[in-house]
C-alpha cells in the first residue's frame, strides 16, 4: 500500500512539475493538406520602388511601420559585397553602386523619403554610440525611433525623433556584465515599447539571455527575467537538442519581445524553436514550438500581429527554413505557412524580420545574402491550404 501511494505521489509531482516547464501542451498543427480560415497574402513584386543615388542595401535586419503607414527599416551597409559598392572606391571603378545610409524610410506608394545614420561604430556629436553591428528598428506611439546592435561589443540602445535626432541611449558598448546588468545591455536584438505604461521592452539578445523592460522616456531600470520567468543564467549551454526536455534558459539570441492588445509578451527564444508567453511582470504563461527539429539558427525569427481588434493571428518569421507562418494567437496553432527558399519575389534567403501596417499587410526584411525588404498585400481571412508557397498574385502568369 505504501508503495502505491508513493507511486501516486510522484506521478502527481511529475504531472506537476511538467506543467510548470511547459504551461500547456505544445499546439498541434495542422496536418499536410488540411484547409483553415486565415488570413491570406500576395506579394507585391514592384514594391518597394528603386532606390536612388546608385544606393544598395546590405543585410537587412530591421523592418517597423510608424502612425502614417511608412515604412522604416534598417541594415548594414558594411555587409555589402566589393562587386557591390565599385562606384564607392577611390577612384570609382563603375557607376554602380554604393551603401546606402543605414536607416530608410518609404512611404506606402514605396517611394523613399528619408535615410539618415551613421558608420559602424561611428561616435555621434551628441556623445552618442552607433552599433557595430545595426540590428532591429522600433517606431513607438509617440513617433520616436529605436535600434539595437548586435556586434561583438554592443551593449546599449539607442532612440531618436524621425529626422535622425538623438533622444537617449541606454547602456555603453564593452561595459556588459551580463544579465545580472541593470544598466547595460549585451548585444540586444530588439525593442518594443507599451503605450500603456510607457515601458521599452528589450530582447537581450546576442549575449544575455533575458528580457529586460527600461523606462522609455528617462531609461531607468524596470525590471528583467529569463525563461519560464525565471533568473537568466549565461552559463554555456550544451548544444540544443530537440528530443530532450524543453531547457530552462532562452538561447542566444532571444530575439524579440512584443507586447500585444491585451498584456502578454510574446518572446522569440530563436535557437530553441519556441515563442514564450509572459505577463507584463514576467509571469510565465505558456509556450509553443515551431519547426521544432530546426537546429543552427533556430526557427523563431521575429513576430508581428494582425491588425484586427483583437490581434487574433501572430505572424512569425522562420529564416532558417524561409517561410512566414500564419498562427491563431490564442492557441498557439499554425493555420497556414507561405515562403520557400530563394531570390524570386514571394521566396526568402534568411528572412529575419517581419512587421504590419494599418491595413494589415506584411513586411519583410532579409538578411545574410538576401539583403532584401519585400510588401505581402492582405487579401482578407479566407480557406487556405497548409502550406501556399510561394504566394504569387492570383491571375498573373
Amino acid at each position: 500500500m505504501k508503495r502505491i501511494v508513493a507511486w501516486v505521489l510522484l506521478s502527481l509531482a511529475v504531472a506537476i512539475l511538467g506543467l510548470g516547464c511547459t504551461g500547456s501542451p505544445p499546439p498541434a498543427p495542422a496536418a499536410i493538406g488540411e484547409t483553415a480560415q486565415a488570413p491570406r497574402f500576395e506579394v507585391d513584386p514592384l514594391w518597394p520602388k528603386p532606390l536612388p543615388n546608385n544606393w544598395r542595401i546590405g543585410m537587412t535586419i530591421g523592418v517597423g511601420v510608424d502612425a502614417q503607414d511608412n515604412v522604416w527599416i534598417v541594415h548594414r551597409p558594411d555587409t555589402l559585397g566589393a562587386q557591390e559598392k565599385l562606384a564607392a572606391s577611390s577612384p570609382p571603378v563603375a557607376e554602380c553602386c554604393v551603401a546606402a545610409p543605414p536607416v530608410l524610410v518609404f512611404n506606402p506608394a514605396g517611394d523613399l523619403i528619408a535615410a539618415w545614420g551613421l558608420a559602424p561604430g561611428a561616435r555621434g556629436a551628441e556623445g552618442y554610440d552607433w552599433p557595430a553591428s545595426n540590428h532591429g528598428i522600433t517606431i513607438d506611439y509617440k513617433g520616436n525611433v529605436w535600434i539595437g546592435g548586435n556586434g561583438a561589443d554592443d551593449g546599449h540602445v539607442l532612440k531618436f525623433t524621425q529626422s535622425g535626432k538623438f533622444l537617449m541611449q541606454i547602456g555603453k558598448p564593452k561595459a556588459s556584465k551580463g544579465s545580472s546588468d541593470l544598466v547595460n545591455l549585451n548585444r540586444p536584438a530588439k525593442i518594443f515599447v507599451d503605450a500603456k505604461a510607457n515601458e521599452a521592452y528589450v530582447a537581450d539578445g546576442y549575449g544575455n539571455k533575458r528580457v529586460i523592460v527600461f523606462d522609455a522616456d528617462t531609461g531607468a531600470y524596470k525590471r528583467h527575467w529569463g525563461a519560464y520567468g525565471g533568473r537568466p543564467d549565461d552559463a554555456k549551454m550544451a548544444p540544443y537538442d530537440p528530443k530532450a526536455a524543453p531547457d530552462r534558459q532562452f538561447r542566444n539570441p532571444v530575439h524579440c519581445a512584443d507586447l500585444s492588445s491585451d498584456g502578454l509578451l510574446y518572446v522569440c527564444d530563436r535557437a530553441n524553436d519556441r515563442i514564450q508567453v509572459f505577463k507584463p511582470d514576467g509571469t510565465f504563461v505558456r509556450e509553443a514550438f515551431y519547426a521544432r527539429n530546426t537546429l543552427g539558427s533556430g526557427s523563431v525569427w521575429d513576430i508581428a500581429f494582425s491588425k484586427d481588434a483583437q490581434q487574433r493571428y501572430l505572424y512569425l518569421v522562420d529564416g532558417s527554413n524561409e517561410k512566414v507562418y500564419v498562427i491563431e494567437r490564442e492557441t498557439l496553432r499554425v493555420l497556414t505557412q507561405f515562403g520557400s527558399g530563394g531570390r524570386q519575389p514571394g521566396q526568402f534567403f534568411g528572412v529575419h524580420s517581419v512587421a504590419t501596417d494599418s491595413r494589415g499587410n506584411l513586411y519583410t526584411t532579409e538578411t545574410y545574402e538576401g539583403k532584401r525588404l519585400q510588401r505581402f498585400v492582405f487579401k482578407g481571412v479566407e480557406t487556405v491550404v497548409r502550406d501556399q508557397g510561394v504566394v504569387w498574385p492570383r491571375g498573373s502568369k
